[in-house]
């Protein structure tokens, strides 16, 4: 007669068991460090991430001072007596500190847990990576105070919301005491800076805005405001970036040509840096200094007499950015402007452009006087400047982690 063994029962392992083992496996998988906290500011438990980010093993890091591992020790302690005193914090900024002497940027979401009964156990906290987000942010405040030309944005109430150092120089103004003030506050005409921002936010954008700023001791810079709104991820329009290109010197240049015959006739033949042409209401080119010959090619018999579409491209021309621009200068007076141009030999190069009107004795309009410059290099560094900033968004934009920006209202000392 066969024997039949009787296997032992397998041991079934408790539900509350599994459970146990299935949280663990889920904090031990995530990226970011997490860690408990007890009532008197202990650690009582950390994953792999927490380990890594610190450079010390579990053992030691649980049962020590959760504050122990900041650069500022006193604001980690303050962070975790909120969320027992709140029952949470969202977004607490601290740096870690690697026993190796490394430091990781760190924003901490953390609650308290309770047992069954609704007693408070400690803190659970989670700390997500920033160390990348604020280098790109750093970067590109960094592209934002090295332009020379004033920048600010602007709330939907008119109020600037930040400032770059060429602003405050301009206005003569601190950023503390510019920020959450009127913008048209600073310029000598302050219902035509408020029209301004109003048509950016009806329109989007403006172009070549002029505006007069006022220094706080009195000094005027005339100014070329383009500005444009800017959007969060959903479409909704936060506010509005503006930058001012300071055209005082030029405007003062083309006052003083208007204002001296003498004078312009001597800057004509002699300016070799400036290209300075003068051409009829029919656009026939009459006069044509060596700054023109330098940049453009042609000597005074080459280009005498002929229509001055040959110095403009197609593009520019069949756009009517051209015509714009003289139409401009023929109704105000003085009209400025950047293009491309054409050499003799088909060749192109970037030009600031200023056009006055040029009138008889009796002030009929005449004809033009153009002064233009050759901004080319000024244009290739400005394309790298762009590229570096658009690089930078790219790597913010590739991340798969939500990054995100925060105002803080205590302006951090450096």
């Amino acid at each position: 007669m066969a024997i039949r063994i009787k296997q032992p029962a397998m041991e079934s392992i408790p539900a509350e068991k599994q459970a146990s083992q299935y949280a663990r496996s889920l904090i031990e998988a995530s990226l970011d460090p997490l860690v408990t906290i007890s009532p008197d500011g202990k650690i009582t438990d950390v994953n792999e991430a927490t380990i890594k980010v610190t450079g010390v093993p579990r053992e030691k890091l649980i049962g020590s001072d959760f504050s122990n591992y900041f650069t500022e020790p006193d604001n980690a302690r303050d962070g975790y007596q909120q969320v027992f005193a709140k029952g949470f914090v969202s977004n607490y900024p601290l740096t870690i500190r690697h026993k190796d002497g490394k430091l990781t940027d760190v924003l901490y979401n953390a609650s308290v847990y309770k047992d069954v009964a609704g007693k408070v156990l400690g803190v659970f906290a989670a700390a997500r990576d920033i160390t990348a987000q604020k280098q790109a942010s750093q970067y590109a405040r960094s592209l934002i105070e090295a332009s020379l030309d004033p920048l600010v944005t602007i709330s939907s109430e008119g109020k600037i919301t930040d400032v770059n150092e060429a602003t405050v120089k301009v206005t003569g103004v601190s950023r503390e005491k510019l920020i959450g003030t009127d913008f048209s506050n600073y310029f000598t005409e302050p219902e035509k800076a408020r029209e301004g921002y109003r048509e950016v936010f009806q329109k989007g954008f403006v172009t070549d805005y002029p505006l007069t700023i006022r220094h706080r001791e009195g000094k005027l810079t005339d100014v070329l405001y383009n500005a444009s709104v800017y959007k969060d991820v959903t479409g909704n329009v936060l506010g509005i970036f503006a930058a001012a290109r300071d055209v005082t010197e030029s405007r003062r240049v083309m006052r003083d040509f208007s204002e001296t015959k003498n004078f312009l006739d001597n800057i004509l033949q002699s300016s070799t840096k400036y290209s300075i042409i003068g051409k009829d209401l029919k656009h026939s080119i009459l006069s044509w200094n060596e700054g023109a010959k330098r940049n453009y090619g042609y000597t005074a018999e080459d280009i005498m007499g002929k229509d001055s579409s040959i110095l403009h491209t197609p593009e520019d021309i069949k756009s009517g950015a051209v015509e714009k621009l003289l139409e401009t200068a023929y109704k105000n007076g003085l009209a400025e402007g950047e293009f491309v141009r054409v050499r003799k030999d088909g060749s192109r190069f970037a030009a600031s452009v200023v056009v006055t009107r040029r009138n008889d004795a009796s002030g009929n309009p005449i004809g033009y006087l153009l002064m233009s410059n050759d901004i080319s290099e000024k244009k290739r560094t400005e394309e790298q400047l762009l590229y570096a900033s658009q690089y930078a968004r790219s790597l913010i934009e590739a991340s798969l982690d939500p990054l995100v920006t925060i105002r803080c209202r205590t302006r951090i000392r450096r």
